[in-house]
This record gives structure tokens, sequence and C-alpha cells, in this order.
């Protein structure tokens, strides 16, 4: 028997013989432990920036009083000056009433600054002898504090992407409300802890912020430091029993610091989870592909491991060099993603400290990085290389050496019935699915996507010989003889075929789930709209921002206006449970849009009622004369009646009440809208009402004005964003499938030598050798394509249909991503296999002839 360290040597040695084919194999897992470091590391990065930021939050304050009920309009006044008045008695220093809001400032051209997401916040500028800390006040040289209703301060940070200083006139806008835009003059720069990325903190004087940011007599948060002597959690214990219970969250600074923090790392780990998914998908993807490429190594080296037999080596020696080979593979694999994902995330880091307003910080290399990578590695290589391992030990050292063992010999009937059963069964429950049937369609439509994925893989082989029999027909028909030894080929052994091409069939189903997915949305925006609509114009935020509530009154001034309607946002409580819904503001949403009563004779709404779809009257239960109870900002109760029940429209809310309840359910300072649809009044231009509108909302810098058309298409245009993203990210997962077919046609060629060898001696031409080569991973790929868009196709159908009742219209097949996919197939298949062609048509005949 031979010894493991001879084993071993003889693995290493095979490796070291075989250094192409180990690159391949090694790139394979590389491209998806890189995704996975990547991940890790980026989001690590990411993590520490806020953790840091956050540290540095809410400095000076030990004690911090909110609202516990979210849609509260804030701390009463009163509570303010009861605590003030007891300031020695509960070991209070100073208090601070924190007045802020959302706002927005242009930049040195007049146009709003882009803060790529971080937070734009107005607030209140404290005088050192004020402010908790002397942090939040500290003024870069030159400047000064605001003093009057027209001045601000400005983080430094924000002040230099704007191209503002000390001295510089602009415009602020509040993001809600209904203060109008106001000229200001930038008195001071501040330099304040954590401020990082893209934030934006505009301080006014107090006296102004209360004003802009407050009713006047509520304040969203109470800032309190202790008093000499006193911990913040005696002050914490303190405060509470002073304060009315159950009306108010009061928390330690420490405590506040570390909700932030938590909510950040909450987002963060969804996030890292979606671009671990992603990389699962392309590990998936790969242990295919190590399947395949372990199953021909085994298979071409059946005369070597059947030496190693005869000279004593035991079945469970050459298993387990099989497996030591994929451990070192895996090693490899894992070592090289890691540094490729380490340089991943930093160039990720790069993109985003330019593009967003995310915080930076040195990249996080962590422990869990590190082993992620490479268990990741030599986990999903040593998996893949198992069944081939297995079928190694299992060579006969006489007869493999009298001949060469054919791979995958085995009879594909039981596989092939496994697969029709297991394929009927996933089709019936993703039609069940997509029909509603039962307590959970989408549960089933899952159940059955896996099921007809898994058996894809098992009846895939005999799938493979008709179909790409029947392609090579037809592809190859114009090339003659080599077009057919292209199909005889590549129907040569279906089970390499089959498992090369379910690579990219994986790869392409999920673009096509999300083409179905997003085609539909966007088929659904467009129905809205065309049959959905009267409004000729719809003002809406850019980038999604919400619309100051002093757009709507503006927009209602406007000459050439017949009727329009603002959708104000309201979040409210009904019987302990928050519900979203809108307040139609201005006229009536009749006016605007169709609204086809289903209960309730009018379509109008009254100002102290409410109108609910049929989607919202199935999930809620509100009906036609029921009074729904809300509990307003300061705890009353808001009986408002149902006066109406109208057919779904997307272009309009889910539910919608009067302006007297939305003047009741939301305070001033709050009152933001979504979007205002407008019509021109009779004998109007469009061109224009348009261009009134626009001189009216122009100076609120982030409201733009659209027409029908380009309300469409500014949908259509973020869904495609979202969907290009998707996309970027299953590339990982396509690339990895072509790498496949690469090793796949590469490791043909070297199994097909002799064969080459003969064809090239009885006359054919390299170009011919190419030719074919080009034509069989054109039908591996085309194949798979068809395959992956087929399956996507019917579970992106069924995934809308179980979508139908959140709005999702009627399904709609992304026809031209289709075309494009079979079509782009094609030319991955040329190119894929560019390399082994060109191999193979450099085989010399005698030599090739003359290997044993």
């Amino acid at each position: 028997m031979a010894s493991s360290s001879v084993m071993r040597r003889v693995s290493l040695r095979n490796l070291r013989a075989h250094k192409l084919r180990l690159f391949l194999t090694v790139f394979s897992i590389v491209l998806g432990t890189s995704f996975v470091a990547g991940s890790i590391v980026f989001t690590s990065t990411v993590s520490k920036a806020f953790n840091e930021i956050f540290d540095s939050a809410a400095p000076g304050v030990s004690v911090q009083i909110t609202p516990e009920n979210n849609q509260s309009p804030g701390v009463p006044q009163a509570v303010i000056d009861d605590l003030e008045a007891r300031k020695s008695e509960l070991g209070i220093d100073r208090i601070v009433a924190d007045y802020s809001g959302l706002v927005t400032i242009a930049n040195s051209e007049g146009k709003a600054l882009q803060t790529g997401g971080a937070p734009s916040i107005g607030s209140a500028y404290l005088p050192p002898d004020v402010a908790l800390s002397p942090d939040t006040s500290k003024l870069e040289p030159g400047g000064r504090g605001p003093t009057n209703p027209n001045e601000v301060a400005l983080n430094a940070s924000a002040a230099e992407k704007a191209g503002l200083k000390v001295g510089s006139k602009t415009k602020v806008v509040l993001g809600q409300g209904s203060a109008e835009p106001r000229e200001v003059t930038v008195v001071g720069l501040l330099d304040l802890p954590g401020s990082t990325g893209g934030y934006v903190n505009v301080q006014f004087d107090q006296a102004t912020a209360r004003t802009l940011f407050s009713d006047g007599q509520h304040v969203a948060q109470v800032d309190m430091s202790a008093a000499a002597g006193v911990t913040p959690a005696q002050l914490q214990e303190r405060v509470e029993k002073a304060l009315p219970p159950d009306l108010y969250k009061v928390r330690t600074g420490d405590q506040v610091r570390q909700d932030e923090k938590d909510n950040v790392n909450q987002f963060l780990t969804i996030f890292t989870g979606i671009l671990l998914a992603f990389a699962a998908i392309g590990l998936i993807v790969g242990t295919f592909i190590i399947y395949n490429t372990f199953s021909m190594i085994v298979a071409q080296r059946n005369r070597e491991l059947a030496l190693l037999r005869a000279v004593g080596a035991s079945q469970k020696q050459v298993s387990r060099s099989v497996l030591f080979e994929a451990f070192v593979v895996g090693v490899i694999g894992g070592v090289v993603g890691l540094g490729i994902g380490i340089g991943l995330a930093a160039l990720l880091k790069a993109l985003t400290s330019s593009a967003s307003g995310l915080p930076q910080a040195p990249l996080q290399i962590s422990v869990w990085a590190v082993l992620a990578a490479l268990f990741v590695g030599v986990v999903v290589t040593m998996v893949s290389a198992w069944v081939p391992a297995v079928r190694a030990s299992k060579v006969p050292p006489v007869e493999a050496m009298r001949s060469g063992m054919a791979e995958g010999s085995a009879p594909l009937r039981v596989r092939t019935i496994a697969g029709i059963v297991v394929g009927v069964a996933g089709l019936a429950a993703i039609i069940i699915g997509a029909m509603g049937v039962g307590l959970g369609p989408a549960i089933a439509v899952g159940c059955g996507s896996a099921a007809a994925i898994a058996a894809v893989v098992l009846a895939g082989p005999a799938l493979s010989r008709p179909v790409v029999g029947a392609l090579g027909t037809v592809i190859g028909a114009p090339f003659g003889k080599i077009g057919r030894l292209a199909r005889t080929n590549a129907v040569r052994n279906p089970r390499r075929t089959a498992a090369t091409a379910f690579a990219l069939t994986l790869g392409l189903m999920l673009v096509a789930v999300i083409g179905t997915l997003g085609t539909s949305f966007k088929g659904t925006i467009d129905d809205a709209v065309d049959t959905g609509l009267r409004a000729e114009f719809i003002v809406a935020g850019a980038n999604q921002l919400p619309i100051p509530g002093a757009v709507a009154t503006a927009v209602e001034g406007v000459d050439g206006v017949g009727s329009s309607v603002s959708f104000g946002v309201v979040r409210a409580e009904v019987d302990g449970k928050t519900v979203a819904g809108y307040g139609a503001l201005g006229g009536q949403p009749n006016d605007v849009a169709v609204m086809d009563m289903k209960d309730g004779a009018s379509p109008n709404l009254p100002a102290d009622g409410m109108l609910v779809s049929e989607r919202t009257r199935n999930t809620q239960g509100w009906d036609r004369g029921d009074v729904v109870t809300f509990t307003g900002p300061t705890g009353e109760q808001i009986p408002t009646t149902v006066s109406g029940v109208y057919a779904d429209n997307e272009a309009l809310q889910p539910w919608m009440v009067g302006p007297a309840v939305y003047d009741k359910l939301v305070p001033p300072p709050a009152r933001v809208s979504a979007t205002i649809f407008v019509t021109p009044a009779p004998g109007v231009q469009a061109d224009e009402l348009r261009q009134n509108l626009e001189n009216a909302t122009d100076s609120y810098l982030t409201v733009q004005v659209q027409d029908r058309d380009q309300f469409k298409s500014s949908v259509s245009s973020q869904i495609d964003q979202m969907l290009a993203t998707l996309y970027a990210m299953l590339g990982l997962a396509l690339l990895i499938a072509v790498l496949g077919i690469v090793n796949t046609l590469a490791l043909s060629v070297v199994e097909r030598t002799r064969e080459i060898g003969m064809l090239r001696a009885v006359g054919m031409l390299r170009s011919q050798v190419r030719r074919s080569i080009y034509l069989e991973s054109v039908l591996i790929a085309i194949f798979g394509a068809i395959l992956g868009v087929i399956l996507g196709s019917v579970i992106g159908w069924a995934l809308v249909r179980t979508l139908a009742k959140w709005g999702l219209g009627t399904p709609v097949l992304p026809w031209s991503l289709i075309v494009i996919t079979l079509v782009a197939s094609a030319v991955v298949g040329v190119l894929a296999a560019l390399w082994p062609a060109v191999r193979a048509a450099r085989t010399r005949p005698l030599e090739a002839i003359a290997e044993a």
C-alpha cells in the first residue's frame, strides 16, 4: 500500500504538471470568494465609519427625552418649563430643546447640494454658554453664529462641497412644513464632530429654528446634561419619575448612541446579506463548474489512477488524493479571493467616497473575512469534488489500463424519470401559487421554483440530446460537415453538456425573473398613468424626496390651473397599529384621477371623511359607513367615516382622508406631499401651464414638473437603475458560467487530442477545427440560455401574479431582454471558445495520433 505522503506528493505533482487547468479551476473559486470577502470587508468598513460618527454623536448629552409615539408632535413646552423649574431638584445642569428638520441648501451655482443620501439637517445654533458641549458650537476662524432669520452657519465639509464660504449668499428650502424658501447669508463655518461623507447641517439662530421646525408648542426631543456629581443613569431615573408614565422615552446619551449604531448595523446586516446572497449564487454556479472539471480530470486520468491502484494504492487513498487536490485548489482560491476581495472593497470605498454620502474609514480586514474566504473556498471546492473523488476510487486497475473508461456511462433513465416527476410537481406548485390558491401563494411559487430547478438538474442530460441536437441541425446547417461534427460532439456526453449549460441556466434564470418583475412593474405604472390619471402634469420631488407643504399652496395659485390635488403623507395609529395613507388636499381626487366607485354614490371626498380602495377594504376591513378611529399626534381620538369604496387604481393612494382630518393628524411642521396632480383650466395650453408651474416651483430646488410621459419615463428610469445593479451583481455568476464553458472545452480538447489529430491527418483545416469548437460552444451556451429564459420567465410570471394584491398588474415578459439574452449567449459561446479553439487548431496530427 502506498503511503499517504506519497499520494500527497503525487497530487501536488499532478497540480504542477497541469498549471493551466489549475488556473481555470482556481479562477472560478476566486470569483466567488472575492465577492464574499469584499462584501464583508466593505460593510465592516462602513460600519466602522458609522460607529465612529455615533461615538461622537450627541456630545455632552447625559439624558435625552423623545415622545414614545412616533406620530406625536413632540415634547410639550410645558414639560420643558417644568423640568427647567426643577433643575436643581433633579440634578440637571443644562436643558436644550432640539429644534431640527430636513432642509436643502443650494450650492454656489444655485442648484440643490447633493448629499448622496446622507442627511441634510437644519437645526438651531447654540452659543457655548447654552450648548451642552462646546464641540457643537466650534466655529472656524473668521466666522460667527447666526443672529437673525437671514443668517446661517454651515458645517465646513458641506460648505466645501457646495463651494460656499463665509459671506456667501445662498438659498435654503425646508423639506417639510409650509415655510417659503429663504435667501440666507453664510456667516460661519462649523467644525462638527463626525461631520463626514455627504452630511449637511444648516444652523439658524434659536428663534428662527423654533419657528421653522416646530409648532411653537412642542419640540421633537429634549437634551440635557447632568449636574456635577450626578451620573447619567441617576439623572435618567429621576427624569423618568418626573414625567407622565408611558408618554416619553428617556435614554442616556450612551443609549442614544448605541441605538443609532444598532439601527445602522441592522441595515448593514441586511445589505451584507444581499451581497452574500449574490456571492452564494456565484458559488453555486461555481460548484457545477468544479464538479464538471474534476469529473473530466478523473476521466482523463483513468490510466494514471489505475496504475496507482496497481502499485498498491487503496480506494480511500485514491479518493483522498483527488480531495487533497481539491483542498489545495480551494486554499489557493480562498487566499487569492481574499486578496482580490480586499481590492474590490477598496475600489468600492473609493467610488462611494466620491459618488455618495457614506462616511469613510480605513479598510477593516477582520478575522471573519479571512476565515470566510478560506472556508468558502475550501468547502465549495471539496464538496464539488466529492462525487468525482468517489468515482476515481472505483477505477478498476486492469480494465482502466486496457481502455479509457468512459465518463458518465451509466443510464440516464432513473435520473430522467426523477426529473420529470419533480418537474411536474414543481410546475403544479407554481401554477397553484400563481392562481392564489391556498394560504401561501408566494411559498407555493418558491417551493415550485426550487423543484423546477432541481428537475432541470436531474433531467438536463436527457433533455440536452434532443434540444442540442435540434439546435445543432439548425445552427450547424450552413456549415455542412463541420456543423454536424460540432452537433455530434455537443451531444456526445449529455451529462457534461448539461452540467456546463446549467451554470449559465441558473444565472440567466435569475436575469429573466428580475427582468419580468421589472418589466411588469413598469407596465403597471404605464397602465395606471394611461388609464387611471386625468392630470396632465405631476409635481414630484427629485430623487424621491418629499415635497414641502408650501409647494401645494404655490401650485394652487398658478395661473391656468384648473384643479390640483396634493397627496399629503399621513401616518397614524388605528387600534394600536401604525397605518400609512394620504390626505387629499386642494381639489377633489376625482378631478385628477379616474375613480370608479364600487360602494358609494359620489366620488367626492368629504373634508371630514375618507375614501378607501377595494384593496384596503380587503386588507383593513374598512367598508362604506364604517367609522375608523385614528389616534392623533397628541393622543386624541379622531373618528372618521368611510364615505365610499373605489376600484383599485395605482395612480391613486390606498386610502385618503379629507383636509379637515389631515389637519388633525399631521402637525404643520411635519406636512409633506408625495405628489401633486394638476389639470389645466379650460382653454389653457399645456405648454403655457407647464411654464407657469416651473416658474412657481423653481425656487424649491428639489421639486420637478413632469408631464405624463416624463413621469412614466422617470419611474422607468429608477426601475432600470435598480435592475442594472441587480444584473451587475448577477454578472459574477454569468462570468463563472462562461469560465465553465472555457474550462469544459479546454479539457475536452485535451480529451479529444487523438481524435482531432486524426481529423487533421485526413484533411481538416485548422480553421475548420476552430469553427467546430466555436459551434459546439455556441450550442452549449444557447441550450443553457433557453432553459434559463424559459424557467425564469415562468417563475417571474408566477411571482407577478402573487404580488397582484399589492398592486402589481398583469405580468409582462421582457421580450427585448429575452432576444438580447439569446443573441448574447451565442456571442458568449464564441468568446468562451476562442482559446480552446486555437489550442485545438494547433494540434499536430502525427504527435496526436502517436499518443497512447
